[in-house]
């Protein structure tokens, strides 16, 4: 008999069928910036209605949908293609109606989601901080939202 996945292991989420399928289209997002400000678009709005079941990832989260819209208008490059990829793979998952632990369930719902989102910003805390610091050196725009531009600790 197997084990039982549990979705607070981010080992178990990256196992699941439903990231696999994630990981393939991260490729297909990345390609074509229309598709990852899509994702980009739908990940905001669940985002929202979530915020506090990922209080816990918050603030990465948002500065990875901020690197995600940066890196789809060409404005941000400078992250490696395996962070990026894992960063829009994580982003995907989270978009998915069923995924280890389908999202309706109450309390549950979003522990693999936090899960792995916590693992992938532990996995590229540098590359979020590289981009942060760039972030911060770029004039203001107005359709810009304040942010703060705190790298995460080591």
């Amino acid at each position: 008999m197997g084990k039982i996945p549990h979705p607070d292991d981010p080992e178990d989420v990256k196992r699941s069928d439903a990231y696999r399928q994630s990981r393939r289209k991260a490729d297909e997002y990345k390609t074509d910036p229309e598709k990852l400000s899509s994702l980009l678009q739908n990940a905001q709005k669940k985002a929202q209605g979530k915020r506090g079941k990922l209080k816990e990832v918050w603030d990465q989260l948002q500065a990875g949908f901020r690197l995600i819209k940066a890196y789809a208008k060409g404005e941000y490059r400078e992250i490696p293609w395996s962070s990026m990829g894992l960063l829009i793979a994580s982003v995907a998952y989270f978009v998915m109606p069923v995924d280890l632990v389908l999202d309706w369930l109450p309390l549950a719902g979003y522990l693999d989601d936090a899960a792995l989102l916590a693992w992938t910003f532990q996995s590229i805390a540098r590359d979020i901080d590289a981009f942060l610091l760039w972030e911060a050196e770029q004039p203001a725009r107005e359709d810009t939202p304040t942010h703060s531009a705190t790298p995460t600790p080591d």
